[in-house]
C-alpha cells in the first residue's frame, strides 16, 4: 500500500494536520513512512501489522469500522507507529492506525478494554 492517506481526525500531537502521503521505505518490508502533505518535515514511521506483526489481532468496534466505511476486515490495513528510542525502537499496539485501502481514509484508533501494549519493544511477540 502507498498513496494519500486522510485521516478523519488529526493523530495526536499533529492537529491540524489530517492528509499524509503513505511511502514504503525500499528494502524495508512492511516499514513506511507517514509524510505530512501540508507541512515539510512532519512525519511517522509504521509498520503494516500484516507483514511484521503476524500475532496481533486488534478489534475494533462497529462504530469505528463504519466511520472508516469498512464493510469486512479484508478492506483495511492496519499499521502500528514505530518510535526509535535510546534503548531500541518501540511499536504502539494500543493505538493503531486503521486504513481502508480502497478511500485512503484512516484513522488513529484506541483500542480500549484490550491488553495491547502501548510501548512493544520491536521484536518481541504481540501476543
Amino acid at each position: 500500500m502507498r498513496g494519500q492517506i486522510s485521516f478523519l481526525a488529526p493523530p495526536p500531537g499533529l492537529s491540524p494536520l489530517v492528509d499524509f502521503t503513505l511511502r514504503e521505505i525500499d528494502g524495508a518490508a512492511g516499514l513506511f513512512v507517514l509524510e505530512a502533505v501540508e507541512k515539510d518535515g512532519v512525519r511517522l514511521f509504521v509498520l503494516d501489522a500484516g507483514t511484521c506483526l503476524p500475532d496481533y489481532t486488534p478489534v475494533i468496534s462497529d462504530e469505528q469500522s463504519a466511520a472508516l466505511g469498512l464493510g469486512q476486515p479484508e478492506d483495511a490495513v492496519v499499521l502500528v507507529v514505530a518510535n526509535a528510542g535510546p534503548s531500541g525502537t518501540t511499536v504502539n499496539l494500543m493505538a493503531p492506525i486503521v486504513v481502508n485501502k480502497s478511500t485512503g481514509v484512516c484513522a488513529q484508533v484506541i483500542l480500549e478494554g484490550h491488553d495491547w501494549p502501548l510501548q512493544l519493544p520491536l521484536g518481541q511477540r504481540a501476543a
